[in-house]
């Protein structure tokens, strides 16, 4: 799992958000960056083994870059004071598809899945789907282990209205309002730095996350 000299690497960096510094510390950049790819490589063999659409990848092509894009942001610090990860169908870190998720990061670290910030033309399917298949949506979310797992799924940027286009009495049009459609459990710093408690954590909730990816996935398999 995530050694703590990776979290010790990013809390650094926290403090020393600038070109020189990180340069100066290429190797221990290196080697968290190693840390967390060997970690998206043995949690993705695990998951496998549950739920037959995740297959071996290159965990390089799941990570996203540390460098931010600072073109369009008020805030120029150069990099992310995070590891972030995907493992999807699709094997990269940009995909369509529901996608399982690791954030490291000191005091801050969680393990997501679903979609997250769909184009217009997904969105709007992934509402058909729910207002369309409200009862087998409901069913997932409502049950018990994930209600206990999850609580709910994240609502944020949620609109105040029901979209044009949907009856706003409809059962489902609560979540008609969502933009993003994903759920997430927090990993405290030592449950991720251990080799017994992090896999743990993280498999358990990715079995019970299948269901939910399973609904929204099928909805772009036709």
């Amino acid at each position: 799992m995530i050694n703590k000299a990776t979290l010790d690497f990013l809390r650094d960096l926290e403090r020393n958000n600038n070109r020189d510094w990180f340069h100066a510390n290429k190797d221990r950049y290196e080697t968290a960056k190693e840390n967390v790819l060997q970690t998206v490589l043995y949690l993705t063999a695990e998951i496998s083994k549950f739920d037959p659409a995740i297959k071996p990848f290159d965990p390089k092509k799941g990570l996203f870059r540390i460098a931010r894009d600072t073109r369009f942001s008020k805030n120029k610090d150069p990099y992310k004071l995070n590891f972030g990860a995907c493992i999807n169908p699709e094997g990269k870190n940009i995909s369509s598809l529901s996608t399982y998720y690791l954030h490291v990061q000191p005091n801050a670290s969680f393990f997501s899945t679903g979609v997250y910030m769909p184009e217009k033309e997904e969105l709007t399917e992934i509402r058909y789907a729910i207002y369309n298949n409200f009862e087998d949506f409901s069913s997932i979310i409502t049950d018990p282990a994930f209600v206990k797992e999850f609580g709910s799924m994240v609502a944020e940027d949620k609109l105040t209205r029901v979209p044009n286009g949907f009856d706003k009495n409809d059962r489902s049009a609560e979540f008609l309002k969502y933009k993003n459609f994903y759920i997430y459990i927090n990993l405290t710093d030592s449950v991720l730095t251990s080799d017994t408690k992090g896999p743990k954590a993280i498999l358990h909730a990715a079995k019970l996350m299948i269901p939910f990816n399973n609904f929204l996935n099928n909805i772009f398999s036709h």
